[in-house]
């Protein structure tokens, strides 16, 4: 099974803030939509409930969530208590790839297991309280970078860059 996280992350290393992006970028989001479909994407309980509630749960994936409340049931997503039960979960399912897709505390603690990064980076610092795990880009390979510059819907210029660890 491969582990990919992905995430938009700003030049700063924010993510969001007040469990919300602090950026509007359609065609990320249409990336995230797009490379995620028919995946696994496990996600914290917080990030679940910060998605708007048409899109809960993601539609045409199988959603994951890891909360510490142990009762808990929040409809369309499986619960798990560890980020460890969300792994044996998805292992045992023939889809080859599961996304780890937030929030802060979700993608700290998978760093360690990702194969694989998916990041949109941002070239813009925003004001936050949630950021991605810094990482070692030494231990990476750059596998693949697609630049996007601004437009009418896009205030920031971006780069959907692959991440390999090598």
């Amino acid at each position: 099974m491969e582990i990919a996280m992905i995430a938009a992350v700003a030049e700063n290393g924010v993510i969001g803030k007040d469990n919300d992006l602090v950026w509007s970028l359609p065609d990320d989001m249409k990336y995230f939509m797009n490379t995620t479909k028919g995946h696994y994407i496990i996600l914290g309980r917080k990030n679940f409930e910060s998605l708007p509630p048409k899109y809960r749960p993601l539609p045409n994936r199988t959603n994951v969530v890891v909360t510490h409340q142990k009762n808990l049931q929040l409809e369309g997503a499986h619960m798990v208590n560890t980020l460890e039960e969300a792994f044996e979960f998805c292992r045992n399912s023939d889809q080859g790839k599961v996304f780890v897709i937030g929030g802060g505390q979700i993608y700290k603690h998978s760093m360690p297991f990702a194969d694989t990064l998916y990041i949109t980076e941002i070239h813009q610092s925003f004001d936050g309280d949630t950021f991605f795990p810094e990482f070692d880009k030494n231990e990476w390979q750059e596998v693949s970078r697609e630049q996007h510059g601004t437009d009418e819907r896009h205030l920031y210029p971006f780069d959907f860059v692959v991440y390999k660890r090598k």
